[in-house]
């Protein structure tokens, strides 16, 4: 009963300290707790990290870009049958690339 009764007490402690933390998603963060908005854009995390910002890939100096741009979002890159997208290749936006393992639309 003892025991019981420890691991109610860790579990309502847990959820009260950090419910921000536990409540303020259903999943899709990397292992650093961070995501892309969908709705907003840009890149925010949701647990006290030391970095704060993802890092952004910059391009190889002396790499010309095709002009192209990228998919709005996934959907579309879907229907033009290029998902997944891969970082450097045309249509590829780090908006598409929820992990920043360089492949969008996984």
């Amino acid at each position: 009963m003892l025991r019981i009764l420890k691991v109610a007490t860790i579990s309502a402690l847990t959820f009260t300290a950090h419910p921000s933390e536990v409540l303020a998603h259903s999943g899709g963060l990397n292992s650093e707790g961070c995501h892309n908005d969908r709705k907003r854009g840009g890149y925010h995390c949701h647990r006290n990290t030391t970095r704060k910002t993802a890092p952004r890939y910059t391009a190889p100096q002396g790499f010309i870009s095709s002009g192209v741009g990228s998919y709005r979002n996934c959907a579309a890159a879907r229907a033009a049958g290029a998902a997944p997208v891969y970082r450097g290749d045309p249509g590829y936006g780090a908006h598409l690339d929820r992990d920043n393992d360089g492949v969008g639309c996984e």
